[in-house]
């Protein structure tokens, strides 16, 4: 994991579906916070992603593959969340993520509201099945927001601070319609930001970041 950043807001942004936890920095998103950075507003954490052992790793059982996701769930919860939290003296943080880390970012904030103040999803997608070649089971349900979110009452959903980044070109514009949809039918207060004349990469996220960190 990468931190940056001395003081503020810890926010906790996840990399896309390959990338590692440098992927942010290499392509600017960190670069594009550098004022908020530099100003002591926020404290960026990029943790590493294991989306190739889990959701994308086709040499083992779909049951194994949500399985290894769980873990991970629980290691960002143990091992990232509650020490940061911890430390601080604070019950909730930031939760983010680009592109595939969208997905990453919702699903822990819609099962862990407790803990998340903020949800930015920057071209997320939020339906998992299709990783998981006609399996379903429980661990499946609960790890795939557009299934379980409509069932969750947690109260703090409805005071987490939430945004849908998406663009008019962007490949996951109809997952965020969506998940937009279903918050709506639950009167969950969010932001759905569609960007024109934009495609689903980097420098629409660049415009988007910063802007979001505003809104902590």
């Amino acid at each position: 994991m990468l931190v940056f950043g001395h003081a503020g807001y810890p926010v906790v942004l996840f990399p896309t579906t390959s990338g590692r936890f440098y992927e942010c920095k290499d392509f600017k998103l960190i670069e594009s916070a550098k004022w908020f950075l530099e100003e002591g507003l926020v404290q960026i954490y990029c943790p590493d992603s294991i989306n190739e052992l889990s959701w994308y790793n086709k040499e083992i059982h779909p049951s194994w593959r949500v399985k290894n996701h769980i873990w991970y769930d629980k290691f960002i919860m143990d091992e990232v969340v509650n020490p940061i939290c911890d430390a601080r003296g604070i019950q909730k943080l930031a939760i983010a993520g680009v592109s595939f880390g969208g997905y990453h970012a919702a699903n822990f904030a819609f099962k862990h509201p407790e803990r998340v103040s903020h949800m930015f999803s920057l071209s997320g997608a939020f339906d998992i099945k299709s990783f998981l070649d006609g399996f379903y089971d429980d661990n499946v349900f609960y790890n795939n927001p557009v299934d379980f979110l409509p069932g969750n009452n947690h109260p703090d959903l409805w005071n987490m601070k939430i945004i849908l980044g998406t663009s008019d070109w962007d490949i996951c514009l109809e997952s965020n319609q969506k998940l937009a949809k279903i918050l709506s039918d639950k009167n969950i207060p969010f932001w759905f930001d569609e960007r024109k004349w934009a495609k689903h990469d980097w420098p629409i996220w660049r415009e988007m970041f910063p802007h979001y960190l505003s809104e902590i």
